[in-house]
């Protein structure tokens, strides 16, 4: 049997579909028949050659969702549940997190571990079918896996996708208060769940800026109380209502460089601003130490990655929240194999909020 993928053989070269052979289980591996994987921004950026050290053909896709066919041998969920045949799962897509280094047992910063790979960026397809546009994905030994719990659909779990966890570490990056006023520059896939978590935990007022009005129209489902036009008066709309003072958090989720700036003047004094989007280089910004961070007594956080504490929490949230905001209504739109390249030129010119790639067709 021939595994049907689609491939990304380099930057800027058109998506192939190809197929592999079907994997031999080692002991511990998992088999998973993909039920959809999601078309992140991320791969937009693998599509334009702009992460280093990719290693090129690979089969995109860091976070899916799918239904086990095989495993080798006993194999269980992080709370030591047997996974069997059937199970609707989902996995952390980071593997081989060492927890020996400096940064795992000191820093007590996981994502920073350089031992870490990620599944559909830092593995390549001569390693397997270890990326979500696919038709089946192999979950290497000791993969992180998470089942479906608290009635979460497939549909649920991969409309949150990695917007979700990731999100949710910027959430607690940002240690939002009940009754603080938080702006959420962005209105993708994670300035969505931004706007969500930070509404569930007691933020008084969510405002989200973007420059689409279809995201903004999302943003209002998904709990923004405040819809902002990024070529409005941005700042102005903010500081109306905030009392003038500004928000007591910012998180940044639209992957723009230029957000910076306005996100530190969107912040009150003491605030705190969270930079999450800037998952690639898009270039430089100018800011002013002085009037911007130091003599508003500003806070700037930095967001890199997630840990399985993320994808565990994340799936209790949709748990929790999944019938309070309309998650599925982020996904615009479903493609097959055949159309991902079609997909990655949707998601690029936001043309989509959140497209997926269902190798079957039904989801």
């Amino acid at each position: 049997m021939r595994i049907r993928a689609a491939v990304m053989p380099a930057p800027g070269r058109p998506i192939e579909v190809r197929r592999f052979p079907e994997p031999t289980l080692e002991p511990g591996a998992v088999l998973l028949k993909t039920l959809a994987s999601e078309v992140c921004g991320t791969d937009v950026h693998l599509w334009h050659g702009r992460l280093a050290g990719v290693p090129y053909p690979l089969i995109p896709g860091h976070v899916s969702v799918g239904e086990v066919a095989a495993t080798g041998g006993p194999v269980s969920d992080i709370e030591g549940a047997a996974i069997s045949v059937g199970d609707a799962v989902t996995f952390l897509d980071v593997h081989g997190t060492c927890y020996n280094c400096w940064y795992c047992l000191v820093a007590k910063e996981t994502t920073r571990c350089p031992h870490r790979r990620v599944y559909g960026i830092t593995y390549g397809a001569d390693e397997g079918l270890l990326g979500g546009w696919s038709e089946q994905i192999y979950l290497k030994p000791g993969v992180k896996i998470v089942r479906l719990r608290g009635g979460v659909t497939p549909e649920q779990w991969i409309a949150g996708g990695c917007g979700l966890p990731t999100a949710l570490h910027a959430v607690d990056r940002a240690q939002v208060r009940l009754g603080d006023r938080v702006v959420v520059q962005g209105a993708g896939p994670v300035g969505l769940s931004a706007c969500a978590l930070a509404a569930a935990s007691g933020a008084a007022w969510v405002g989200v800026v973007d420059g689409a009005p279809h995201r903004l129209d999302a943003a209002r489902k998904m709990g923004a109380d405040t819809l902002i036009l990024l070529d409005s008066d941005v700042v102005g709309e903010v500081r109306r209502a905030t009392g003038g003072r500004g928000a007591d958090v910012v998180i940044e989720a639209s992957g723009s460089p230029e957000a910076v700036p306005q996100g530190c003047a969107l912040a009150r004094d003491g605030g705190r601003y969270v930079v999450v989007g800037q998952y690639t280089d898009n270039g430089p910004t100018e800011i002013n130490p002085h009037l911007d961070i130091n003599r508003r007594h500003l806070e700037i956080r930095g967001c890199w990655g997630v840990d399985l504490s993320h994808v565990w929490r994340a799936m209790d949230c949709l748990a929790r929240l999944g019938d309070r905001f309309a998650w599925t209504d982020i996904i615009s739109r479903r493609y097959g194999l055949e159309g991902a390249g079609e997909a990655l030129a949707a998601v690029e010119s936001r043309q989509v909020v959140k497209a997926l790639i269902v190798p079957s067709g039904n989801l």
